[in-house]
């Protein structure tokens, strides 16, 4: 790993549209690490995980050899305390999954999108934090389109999660995404930004050595 690497987070509340902004870092050639797609592979084939969760959850947890993703959001989303249980389980190997991911990269940044970077206290690591945001009654309606799920369990899932208020005072960066084209126009203009100031971080550092030597 580059030492100078940088780690941006990105996150945003259910229905914010943060992994259509993380598609757009991507295709600009961004490394991206996406913390709820590895947590479930984890919680797959981590044995030491999968022995946890049984012992918490019981045998329901696991059905035919594979996560039963259904069972397990029906017993943590109305209950907070079982999904601190459950993110005390996954989140210390997800931690130690991204240092791995970080000493295959080399780029100047890296996208680090959990959903909740805020609440889990995974924004001490980042050195700059995208928040990307939308009106709840439009991050119900996408949610709803996209799982199919009633208005009632977007509600208890947004529960589990930090407002928007409480998120911007820590954010380096907001992104309203409600139209798609500004959208796009903020995300360039935050990679330019982050780019320049990363490249010119390491043209400092090297000027620092050069007058050193």
């Amino acid at each position: 790993m580059n030492n100078k690497t940088k780690i941006i987070g990105l996150t945003g509340g259910i229905g914010s549209g943060k992994s259509s902004v993380l598609q757009l870092f991507k295709n600009k050639g961004i490394p991206v690490y996406v913390a709820d797609i590895e947590a479930k592979l984890l919680m797959q084939n981590e044995p030491q995980i999968i022995h946890k969760i049984k012992a918490l959850f019981g045998n329901n947890s696991y059905e035919n050899g594979k996560l039963n993703r259904s069972y397990l959001a029906a017993e943590v989303f109305t209950d907070p305390e079982k999904l601190k249980l459950l993110n005390a389980i996954v989140h210390p190997h997800v931690q130690s999954h991204f240092k791995k991911f970080l000493t295959l990269v080399d780029s100047p940044f890296v996208i680090y999108e959990n959903a909740i970077l805020f609440e889990n206290g995974f924004d001490k690591m980042c050195d700059y934090i995208i928040l990307v945001t939308a009106p709840i009654d439009l991050r119900i309606q996408r949610v709803i389109r996209r799982d199919g799920c009633s208005e009632q369990q977007v509600l208890e899932r947004m529960q589990n999660q930090w407002t928007d208020d409480l998120k911007k005072p820590a954010s380096h960066y907001i992104i309203d995404n409600v139209d798609w084209e500004q959208t796009e126009i903020a995300v360039e203009k935050i990679y330019e930004e982050l780019l320049y100031k990363f490249q010119k971080s390491v043209i400092d550092d090297i000027e620092l050595d050069f007058e050193e030597f």
